[in-house]
């Protein structure tokens, strides 16, 4: 077998399919956690909190800050001089944390749908050698005595 068939046969498993489909849906599904978090609760905890806030601004420069440079993380970064930069982990742990409790209401609602579904009934199972032996031997009695 060929490297291109074997690798053929390896990519249309099922399996690996499901993960490439789950990639993809996941990549769209972070897009739209960032987009609610940045547009819709950030600025519901920035009202909350008294006003402008802006998470990204809260940092803290670790070395000299050269005269005249702006203190946001683009204007230090470019500096050269290294920044603590806590907001931005604080926005990306908010997103982690919404996104790990949508995945987990998921789980929780198919987990409740596998659990309705009433498990199909099981086929009997097929005769022994022996009973199928015994049959035989009682429909010729039947037909001797008939």
């Amino acid at each position: 077998m060929g490297m291109m068939s074997e690798f053929k046969t390896f990519a249309m498993k099922g399996n690996v399919m499901d993960l490439a489909v789950g990639v993809i849906i996941g990549g769209a599904f972070g897009k739209i956690v960032d987009s609610m978090v940045g547009d819709v609760i950030m600025p519901v905890i920035s009202a909350l909190l008294g006003g402008q806030l802006d998470f990204s601004s809260f940092l803290v420069p670790l070395g000299a800050v050269p005269e005249g440079t702006a203190m946001t993380l683009d204007a230090l970064k470019k500096a050269g001089v290294p920044v603590f930069a806590y907001g931005n982990f604080i926005t990306i742990l908010i997103n982690f944390i919404i996104l790990a409790f949508i995945i987990f209401m998921m789980i929780k609602m198919m987990n409740r749908w596998k659990q309705a579904e009433p498990a199909a009934p099981e086929a009997p199972p097929a005769p022994s050698a022996s009973e199928v032996l015994l049959a035989e031997i009682r429909d010729e009695l039947k037909k001797r005595t008939a």
